[in-house]
């Protein structure tokens, strides 16, 4: 079998970026738990591959663009789990698509695109359908895990004991 080579990875941002708890106060949604150390982790993609975020939560949309997009500087589409393939398949090459996700309909996507992550707090039928499940659950750095896994297997793998060239993480600012 040839070795694929991806084009984007799209992470789901609830229950893969976040813990997937909503937090709520009588004026409505208020607040979402993200992993501390994934962006840094998504930056290592970034000489490799597009990176996108993806999220049906349309109530909640102005705190994970207030994360992903203000904070983070990547890009978030507004697409619903059960139209997420066909938004993949009009946008992109499928085979060249990287998806992580864990809900209960992500495994209709994770059959439809070349490569697919599941946190390992994923949706049973999720993770049976996954290429790779992760150690790590979502919200806690399960996307961190992800990225360094595709690094592994599809491009260079991360090396520790050596920063990559003209990388700016996301602690790194100027004064």
């Amino acid at each position: 079998m040839k070795k694929m080579k991806p084009e984007v990875v799209i992470f789901d941002v609830d229950g893969v970026m976040t813990t997937g708890n909503f937090f709520y106060s009588s004026e409505g949604k208020m607040l979402k738990e993200f992993s501390v150390d994934d962006h840094d982790a998504i930056l290592l993609l970034r000489p490799w591959v597009e990176v996108r975020f993806v999220t049906g939560d349309r109530k909640g949309f102005p705190i994970s663009e207030r994360r992903i997009v203000h904070d983070m500087k990547f890009p978030l589409d507004l697409v619903s789990t059960l139209k997420r393939a066909d938004w993949i398949s009009k946008n992109w090459d499928p085979n060249k698509v990287i998806y992580m996700g864990d809900g209960i309909f992500d495994n209709w996507v994770f059959k439809k695109v070349g490569y697919s992550i599941c946190p390992a707090d994923g949706y049973e039928m999720a993770k049976q359908s996954a290429d790779y499940v992760t150690k790590n659950k979502g919200g806690n750095r399960a996307v961190g895990e992800a990225c360094l896994h595709i690094l592994k297997k599809f491009f260079k793998p991360y090396n520790p004991d050596q920063l990559p060239e003209q990388f700016h993480g996301s602690g790194e600012w100027s004064a």
